[in-house]
């Protein structure tokens, strides 16, 4: 790292009291790679597991839990895409694309010193691997694939196969829905200052470490705070350049559709799809995903003219069964990332409205305002013009009535950002985008904090930490309603009866009622669940159960949740007769009260509603339970901690950060994430957030460089680089590349002994590997060997890498040199070599002998190499076998000092 006159190549970091990086560099390429280097050394961990999801490798280190994701990130091309999206911005928008490349080099750069910090990876028994220019574009692609929620489609198919096609929107999600973001603007006459204010907080799964990251990022040209997505270079979502700020909610448009596809197979091996010109061919080929502590499995990937193949398959059968995703990143190679450099150069409103109309993925509400007083709200995004249909169910391939034409523009937008009362507010509802899409959340949340803001005059930044959590649950009114039409219940159910409807609706920490009312809320779903007229959807015939839709699917599919979160809709819905839906809320107060009484209070609704966090390995958390605060909220407060009705009181998804931008004053500005800038468990920032976030409170954004104190990790020395480096295997020097269709980029770099020893030892050691000879060798011992060779100047060792993960050892030696040598007769251009494929959860069926060709491909690359020469133990007839089946001549077997070998030989083929 250098000093502020290290020039356009340094950078400096700085952090203020909370750990959050503040970034300084000569330029923009610099502070991109600064970017890049912080993201690796604070979260590497979390940046590589995106980076897994996004190739599909996760379940090789998570197991099979994580097949499902790897299968619909495979079969929907995920990485193809982004290498398509990389590959059009560079011809584009060469610069832009190499301000993504530089962040790519500072993340190779800092991921071995980020590595050596987080226990996961040697936990995992994994590497980190190298990033590649396309990789933050597949993040991000991977990160919101599901924005937009098109399995929804698949479950209004269900619902309109099962209970008909009127039903179709029966559980829409606006009565009610799950958790989402909020955000709200208020213009310079509604604020003490006069100047314009942005607040809000992004509702999302809550992950540890955190999906967002506070950041500053500072050069010449601009200086932004604002909340980054570790992996993605830039601000996209949240930022303050200090002329002007923004924020984003998701739109909830509809710009991804589900295709019905019929594919078949041809004579000669190859798959057609019945498209609107009839019969087409399809594209496809098989990859083969690597299951820890289970058999491989390997998955045809298939596209047709409308995408990418996602359920189903050629063999599924010809009543449509098959699914293929259509989505505008696939279909028109754009991202949208043009805009990232250009939001953190914008000045004025006006700036960012121009950079937003380049928008794609995902399709966001957006607020602005600038130190002018200038506000905004607009849509942002790719959404294609389309029928009607597609956006409500599944569609015929065949039909060329549902092909796109085009797209939405302009996009929907306000003449400016606030209303006549000087206020604007975004929170998924029905409203600007209501065009663009099918479902919207409730206008529960929306009308509250309009509500909130119209209760005072004018407003100061920090008074908006109050809106953030308020916890009033306007959704309660229906059911509570229908409570109190009940009648003739026993003593304590009637007790509870009456304290329910004076309950203020407040889902608080501390209530007892609340906890009450979502017990109360879970019987009536049950009871709904339950009823006949819902029976085709949640009896033996359930979705989940009933069909063979993809594995992640099953959460969209699942009906319990689904009534659950359109209660508020059901619970008055003609499907159920009234006294049916009276019956329902009597029983489940007489549940209710019959569980909490002889003595048996409810707990505080904070003791049953506590976090839930998703962590990619949990086992390295020193203290599991401090990332499992007891909440206060629900999915329609406000505060949108969100639980699933009728399955658990536990919230899996909340505000993954709160902001208030002051545009007045930006260091005035406030911010908080759930837990804290660092990724590194056992970090003094790793958790240092999370009470001030369970609490509602911000901590300050800090601007005063001479506030900040400069960053106490050692210097990026030569040193420090190379020992980095060296752990790293997909860091070192590449040897040599080859790219092979179905199994990914293959490298080899040189074994270092020292960094590689727990790797080697672990290899070497099992008794799957007793033909190399070191089954009992210690670790010292087997560092001397490889030291050893590693000395010598006719025999290397070598890493092979699969998309930057080991997965075997390769050795070359010279015949002459060798003890192998006084065996037979050395013919000049004889060049040896032993492979030690890595454990069996690394590998697949023809893997090998994909591998073994690479590293054919490699020495025949050498023209003074003639014949390669190898010698497996006589005993190993599955590798003498696997020589024969790759050409290899079989010699005659020989006596060595510790093992009887079978000589084999492959010629150099003519013309190479």
């Amino acid at each position: 790292m250098g000093g502020p006159g290290a020039g356009e190549s340094g950078f400096d970091v700085f952090r203020d009291d909370w750990g959050i990086p503040h970034l300084r560099a000569g330029g923009p390429l610099a502070l991109a790679r600064a970017q890049g280097h912080n993201a690796a050394a604070d979260r590497a961990w979390q940046i590589e597991t995106e980076r897994h999801r996004l190739q599909g490798t996760t379940a090789a280190f998570l197991g099979e839990e994580a097949l499902a994701w790897d299968r619909f990130a495979r079969q929907a091309r995920l990485q193809d895409t982004a290498r398509r999206c990389f590959g059009r911005l560079s011809r584009t928008d060469p610069e832009t694309a190499a301000w993504v490349s530089a962040y790519v080099d500072g993340v190779n750069a800092g991921l071995g010193e980020g590595a050596a910090s987080a226990p996961e990876f040697a936990a995992a028994g994994i590497a980190p691997g190298r990033w590649e220019p396309w990789t933050p574009l597949g993040v991000w692609l991977s990160t919101h694939i599901l924005f937009a929620g098109f399995p929804t489609k698949l479950w209004r198919e269900e619902v309109a196969r099962r209970l008909g096609d009127d039903a179709i929107t029966l559980f829409a999600m606006d009565g009610p829905g799950t958790s989402g973001s909020n955000g709200w603007l208020l213009a310079g006459e509604r604020t003490v200052s006069g100047a314009p204010v942005i607040a809000g907080d992004p509702h999302r799964f809550i992950e540890d470490p955190g999906v967002y990251q506070q950041i500053r990022l500072a050069c010449p040209e601009f200086d932004v705070v604002g909340l980054a997505v570790p992996g993605v270079p830039g601000l996209a979502h949240f930022g303050h350049t200090g002329g002007v700020a923004w924020a984003i909610t998701n739109a909830m448009a509809d710009y991804q559709d589900l295709y019905r596809e019929r594919l078949r197979r041809t004579e000669g091996g190859g798959v057609e799809a019945l498209g609107p010109d009839g019969w087409e061919t399809a594209g496809t080929h098989t990859e083969t995903i690597a299951v820890a502590g289970g058999a491989p499995v390997t998955v045809e990937i298939v596209e047709t003219a409308r995408g990418p193949v996602i359920a189903g398959g050629p063999d599924a059968g010809a009543d449509g069964a098959s699914l293929a995703l259509r989505h505008p990143p696939r279909v028109t190679g754009e991202l949208g990332f043009e805009v990232l450099p250009a939001l953190l150069r914008a000045r004025t409103v006006a700036d960012l409205d121009t950079a937003l109309d380049g928008w794609v993925e995902p399709v966001n509400v957006v607020l602005a305002a600038d130190t002018a007083g200038a506000t905004l709200h607009r849509v942002a995004g790719y959404v294609p013009l389309r029928p009607r249909d597609n956006q409500l169910r599944v569609v015929p391939a065949h039909d060329p009535a549902y092909a796109w034409r085009g797209r939405h523009t302009p996009l929907p937008r306000t003449g400016s950002g606030a209303d006549a009362t000087g206020t604007a507010v975004m929170a998924n509802e029905r409203g600007l985008a209501a065009p663009l899409g099918v479902e919207f959340a409730p206008a529960h949340r929306a009308e509250r904090i309009r509500e909130l803001l119209d209760g005072k005059e004018r407003w100061t930044a920090e008074g908006m930490a109050g809106i953030h959590v308020d916890t009033h649950l306007a959704s309660a009114r229906p059911l509570l309603g229908l409570l109190a039409e009940t009648a003739a219940l026993g003593q304590e159910a009637a007790v509870l009866r009456g304290r329910l409807l004076r309950w203020d609706r407040h889902m608080d920490a501390d209530s007892t009622d609340a906890t009450l009312y979502s017990a109360l809320r879970a019987e009536v779903v049950h009871r709904l669940a339950a009823h006949p007229a819902l029976a085709a959807v949640t009896g033996d015939a359930d979705p989940v159960r009933g069909t063979a839709h993809p594995e992640l699917f099953r959460p969209w599919l699942a009906a319990v949740p689904r009534i659950g979160f359109a209660l508020e809709t059901l619970i008055g819905h003609q499907l159920f007769p009234y006294e049916d839906r009276l019956a329902a809320v009597t029983e489940a107060v007489e549940a209710v009260a019959a569980r909490y009484g002889d003595g048996n209070p409810p707990p505080p609704w904070g003791e049953v509603h506590r976090l839930a966090p998703w962590q990619a390995w949990p086992g390295t958390d020193p203290d599991p339970e401090a990332s499992r605060p007891g909440l206060a909220g629900d999915h329609d407060c406000v505060l949108s901690t969100s639980s699933v009705p009728g399955i658990t009181d536990r919230s899996a998804r909340g505000p993954a950060a709160r902001y208030v931008w002051d545009l007045a004053c930006r260091e005035d500005s406030l911010w908080v994430t759930p837990f804290g800038a660092s990724g590194i468990p056992g970090d003094a920032h790793h958790r240092d957030q999370l009470p001030l976030w369970t609490r509602g409170e911000l901590v300050p954004v800090v601007t005063d460089w001479s506030l900040l104190h400069r960053d106490d990790r050692p210097e990026e020395t030569a040193e420090v680089t190379a020992a980095a480096r060296a752990f790293v295997p997909a860091q070192r020097e590449t040897v040599y590349e080859q790219e092979v269709e179905g199994l990914g980029t293959v490298r080899l770099v040189a074994i270092d002994p020292a960094a590689d020893l727990d790797l080697i030892h672990s290899w070497v050691s099992e008794e799957r590997a007793r033909f190399w000879g070191m089954t009992d060798s210690t670790r010292e011992e087997v560092l001397e060997a490889y030291t050893f060779l590693d000395s010598l100047t006719t025999h290397h060792g070598f890493l092979a890498l699969r998309d930057g993960v080991p997965v075997a050892i390769f050795q070359t030696y010279d015949p002459a040199e060798d003890p192998l040598g006084e065996c037979y007769e050395v013919l000049p251009g004889d060049f040896g070599v032993h492979l030690l494929v890595g454990p069996g959860d690394t590998v697949e069926p023809g893997f090998t002998g994909h591998l073994l060709s690479v590293l054919v491909s490699h020495v025949f690359s050498d023209p003074a190499h003639l014949r390669v020469v190898v010698e497996p133990d006589a005993r190993n007839e599955r590798a003498v076998a696997r020589m024969a089946r790759a050409g290899f001549e079989l010699g005659p077997e020989i006596e060595k000092p510790e093992k009887r070998a079978r000589l084999a030989f492959l010629r150099r083929p003519a013309g190479v």
